[in-house]
């Protein structure tokens, strides 16, 4: 029996619509849905008077200009990115441009594989290099806000999430959404480390999470659950399908991914190869050769 994911998707969106979501929390959506971005990128700004923002979004004149009226006669101290595609982090640029705030993140684009170098990927902002690196527990602070940096890769390889301490609120980039799974495209998206970085979240006590696209989620810990459970769903429908001999991922998509739009397929196939590529390592599968979307698959 498949897996029920307990999705939100419910949010009330105005575009270029400053928003005061809790105490602490004011959101700001850009106008550009997608079926990766669900209704659009939402920034968050973090306290009053000096305040960090969460990624900036994509390269958009009306969100940044929104994003400067909503900031108007305030200092922004940080600009934090949870991680490098086009959607979450070059809209920092012009941000800081007009701000002065530095910008801080795990690295570039592709830096949490540095044995692998920065790789090619469809929708990476190689531009972005933050002035300053940040890594797992550090904290940021400012009058009234404290951030912790929780490093959760595997959507991408520097990936980081950022933890609002007096609201026990974590901003989760794109690693846990509401809406939606995430995408894991290797070879920087990694399936054992994005499972592993949902493992981590259980033994966190963070209250609500606040994803970059969506709503937020207030009960975190069984929504992670049924992401964990989701994948391993996933990996028993690979077996299935090797027993079916529908040994190659061209093949198992359609059938995985029945009630999904066709043109999501492509992102489905990376998807399948990151567990393909888990279960490779691990044994459960086996295959000639480097394991890749037209790699023939077998059970050892």
């Amino acid at each position: 029996m498949a897996v029920t994911i307990p999705f939100v998707r419910n949010i009330d969106i105005d575009y270029g619509r400053c928003d005061q979501v809790t105490p602490l929390i004011r959101r700001i959506t850009a106008n550009n849905p997608s079926g990766f971005t669900f209704l659009g990128t939402g920034t968050y700004i973090i306290g009053t008077g000096t305040v960090a923002v969460v990624d900036p979004g994509p390269l958009d004149d009306a969100h940044l200009k929104a994003l400067l009226d909503a900031v108007e006669g305030e200092t922004v101290s940080h600009i934090l990115i949870t991680h490098c595609h086009m959607d979450h982090s070059p809209g920092a640029a012009p941000f800081k441009a007009a701000t002065g705030a530095k910008t801080y993140a795990f690295g570039p684009h592709g830096s949490g594989k540095p044995q692998d170098g920065i790789q090619s990927e469809e929708g990476a902002d190689r531009a972005f290099v933050p002035d300053v690196e940040v890594r797992h527990g550090d904290i940021l602070d400012g009058p009234g806000w404290t951030i912790e940096c929780v490093f959760t890769p595997g959507h991408t390889s520097n990936h980081m999430s950022f933890c609002l301490k007096e609201e026990k609120a974590l901003f989760t980039g794109d690693h846990v959404m509401g809406w939606s799974t995430s995408v894991i495209s290797p070879p920087d998206g990694d399936m054992v480390t994005y499972v592993a970085s949902l493992e981590l979240l259980l033994d966190r006590d963070d209250a609500i999470y606040w994803p970059t696209h969506g709503p937020s989620i207030t009960e975190p810990k069984p929504f992670v659950r049924s992401f964990i459970a989701h994948r391993e769903d996933r990996e028993r429908q690979i077996v299935e399908q090797l027993k079916a001999h529908r040994t190659t991922i061209e093949d198992m998509v359609p059938v995985m991914y029945a009630s999904v739009d066709k043109r999501l397929y492509p992102a489905a196939a990376r998807s399948v190869l990151s567990h393909l590529i888990k279960m490779e390592s691990e044994g459960k599968v086996a295959c000639d050769g480097t394991p890749a979307i037209t790699t023939k698959f077998r059970l050892p």
